[in-house]
């Protein structure tokens, strides 16, 4: 006797949903069958929207953040301080520092941070695209908002050392960011103190 099965089609949908961070089995077995039987999932809508933002969303190629034109909103606003460049791990780690207020300079997101356990070294992050724009936009201060954790450090450290040959201040965030986390998962409140009380570099 065969045993009781899901059809194909929904059975590679749930495959699909478990590719996604923090999907589990089943967690992606539940949306699926949400996207299935709920009057209000308009999959049709969903599948639409996925295929929009695949098709139209790049990473800025000055700063790294998202866009759907050939410079992110950031980068052409004339009213933003390009004497200051605020230095991040990941193009999602911008939004929480720009919902303090605090902030209205420029951004440059590397892509990650030095790991080499995980095999990620300089040359696999934006750091020369970070070289090439002080050398033309002449910032007068870099601000390092790099993680509190081990691989934050190292990162935060060797762009110091490569950023001693510019003309420009190195600055890092405040203490009173959480230990071992990215800039993701600090409130607002701790990231405004923390880039209102910056601490110089070297």
């Amino acid at each position: 006797m065969k045993r009781a099965e899901y059809p194909a089609a929904v059975r590679a949908l749930v495959a699909e949903l478990k590719r996604m961070p923090g999907v589990g089995p089943r967690s992606a077995e539940r949306i699926a069958l949400w996207m299935i039987q709920s009057r209000d999932a308009r999959p049709g809508e969903i599948a639409r929207a996925i295929g929009a933002v695949t098709e139209t969303v790049q990473a800025c190629p000055r700063c790294g953040f998202f866009t759907t034109e050939a410079l992110c909103d950031l980068c052409t606003d004339p009213a933003r301080d390009s004497a200051l460049i605020c230095v991040v791990e990941l193009p999602t780690e911008i939004l929480p520092l720009e919902r303090t207020g605090a902030f209205r300079g420029r951004y440059h997101a590397l892509g990650g941070r030095i790991s080499p356990l995980d095999h990620i070294g300089p040359d696999d992050l934006r750091i020369d695209a970070l070289l090439a724009r002080i050398k033309v936009e002449a910032p007068s201060e870099i601000i390092l908002a790099l993680g509190a954790d081990v691989e934050g450090e190292a990162t935060a450290n060797y762009l110091a050392g490569l950023l001693r040959e510019f003309p420009v201040a190195v600055t890092r965030l405040a203490q009173g960011m959480p230990a071992g986390s990215g800039l993701e998962h600090a409130d607002e409140l701790t990231l405004s103190r923390a880039m209102s009380g910056r601490t110089r570099v070297g």
